[in-house]
């Protein structure tokens, strides 16, 4: 006799409607899932790494170091080499990383999207500076405006695997240096209640801009009790210098409490070794010179330690995005600072492509797939970024997002536990109907384990071509401008919008 109980299958009917009934809402896959399973670098190539990068810091030392900081670092026991470099000693620096911050939350100004960073969980977000945006009705690359940034905000804000919105294109419209960082703000205040990042091109610009934040959530030091904005800033010029614009930034994010993303981006075989391994030792080495200027001034100060290690064509020079040297590299910059204890930044999905295509999946793909399995906290530039970063997509923001899903799927795992492992559903199919379709085990895995795309095709080819065909870029392209036709946040009260309207000048 057939045995019967929960795994017991229904008729055909029962089957079909069970498996074609609407979905409960339930994300088998949400952004931070554990990372770290892959490891390109063995324990001993991390070690070598880390010992090269502080020998690099002990021996080689820093240039161009602004007076301010040199005679800060001095006073806490840096030295100045025979050629007149800042050293940090192998003992100093390993102080200086114990005393970092290891966790920090990121706020949203909703906390329903605020997230620790720190461990291995993993969250994807935006980044970029693009200075070309993919238009959507003519499917070709233009300036990129004001208008575009705050369409990109309110598109993000819809997006489920998009953690944080750091602004992804530059409004080339603004020729004002204050007005573009003012306006840049705005527009991320308007567009997303989510965690946001920008830059600042001068220090003087950080003061009013956290006013305006203050503003916007009620008045003075509201910003610094929920830090909801980071700072993207690169302390480090390639190879082995500080940079004294991107200094007076720092200090001035330090004493208005902007959580700091330190970002490192050498470029193999122009500002980095061409060798995998010898780029890694320096950007390393350069990122901890970041994290020692900030910790110097405020040990356990929220800082990202983002290194970036990027590539070059080194047949041409051209910066490529997309490709198996800067996934690989970027994954094992991850592995490193998870191996250091820090709040790890890593980029991907920097795609060489200008067309939303094969090329542009492929690029993006790798490069997220494989810095999401290691462990990256925060993986930047992963939605949206094309044409080797001097371009964003809207179309490209909807794939990634469907993308993203897939590869927190990925990250995710494999549960094994008695019930994943089904010996008694197996029993009762063997036993019983002979198939697992319409079975409770079936739909309880459905439900739990399998992530359903929106965009992606699944019909077998009679279906597609009756529906008319569709491909990926058309159909992304549909969805990203039905959500610019309905969704219009206006996340700033009529009173803050009005005062910050009256103080600054604001061009939306």
């Amino acid at each position: 006799m057939a045995q019967t109980g929960s795994y017991r299958a229904g008729g055909r009917a029962s089957r079909i409607a069970a498996r074609t009934a609407s979905v409960p809402e339930i994300n088998p896959c949400p952004p931070g899932q554990i990372g770290g399973r892959y490891r390109p670098l063995t324990s001993a190539a991390v070690k070598d790494i880390t010992d090269t990068a502080l020998r690099i810091l002990g021996e080689i030392g820093m240039g161009e170091v602004p007076k301010a900081f040199q005679t800060l670092a001095v006073s806490k026991g840096a030295f100045l080499n025979d050629q007149a470099r800042l050293c940090f000693s192998r003992q100093m620096m390993e102080d200086i990383i114990d005393g970092a911050a290891k966790r920090f939350v990121y706020f949203g100004r909703d906390p329903k999207h605020d997230f620790e960073i720190g461990g291995e969980r993993v969250y994807f977000g935006s980044g970029g500076a693009a200075v070309q945006t993919l238009d959507l009705d003519t499917g070709i690359y233009r300036p990129s405006t004001l208008r575009d940034l705050a369409d990109f905000t309110r598109l993000a804000d819809t997006l489920e695997n998009v953690s944080w919105f750091t602004r992804c294109c530059v409004a080339t419209d603004i020729p004002d240096n204050f007005d573009l960082d003012v306006n840049t703000a705005y527009a991320l205040l308007r567009g997303t209640m989510k965690p946001v990042g920008t830059s600042f091109m001068h220090g003087k610009h950080v003061g009013p801009i956290v006013d305006m934040f203050d503003i916007a959530l009620g008045g003075e030091g509201k910003f610094a009790e929920r830090p909801f904005c980071q700072v993207h800033i690169s302390p480090v010029i390639s190879p082995l210098r500080y940079g004294e614009d991107a200094f007076d930034v720092t200090t001035a994010c330090i004493k208005r409490r902007v959580p700091i993303n330190a970002v490192v981006a050498a470029q193999s075989g122009a500002t980095a070794p061409a060798t995998l391994a010898g780029m890694l030792a320096q950007t390393t080495a350069e990122t901890l010179a970041a994290l020692a200027l900030v910790n110097l001034y405020e040990p356990g100060y929220p800082v990202i330690f983002s290194n970036w290690p990027l590539v070059i064509d080194l047949r041409t020079g051209a910066f490529c995005g997309g490709g198996g040297e800067i996934s690989i590299l970027n994954a094992a910059a991850a592995q490193i600072s998870n191996h250091l204890g820090l709040p790890s930044g890593v980029a991907s999905s920097m795609a060489d492509a200008k067309a939303v295509d094969a090329q542009m999946g492929a690029e993006k793909a790798m490069s997220a797939v494989a810095t999401g399995l290691a462990g990256a906290n925060m993986i930047y530039e992963s939605s949206g970024m094309m044409a080797s970063l001097l371009g964003a997509s809207f179309e490209a923001f909807i794939l990634d997002n469907e993308m993203l899903s897939h590869v927190h799927r990925m990250i995710r795992g494999i549960e094994v536990t008695e019930e994943t492992l089904g010996f008694e559903a197996i029993r009762a199919t063997v036993t019983g109907e002979g198939h697992f379709l319409g079975s409770s085990h079936t739909i309880d895995a459905m439900q739990r384990d399998y992530f359903y795309p929106s965009i992606a095709d699944r019909n077998e080819p009679r279906t597609w071509a009756e529906i008319g065909a569709p491909q990926a870029w058309s159909a992304a392209r549909k969805k990203a401008a039905s959500i610019l036709a309905s969704h219009h946040p206006d996340y700033l009260s009529s009173k803050a919008d009005r005062v910050i309207r009256e103080r600054y000048n604001i061009l939306m």
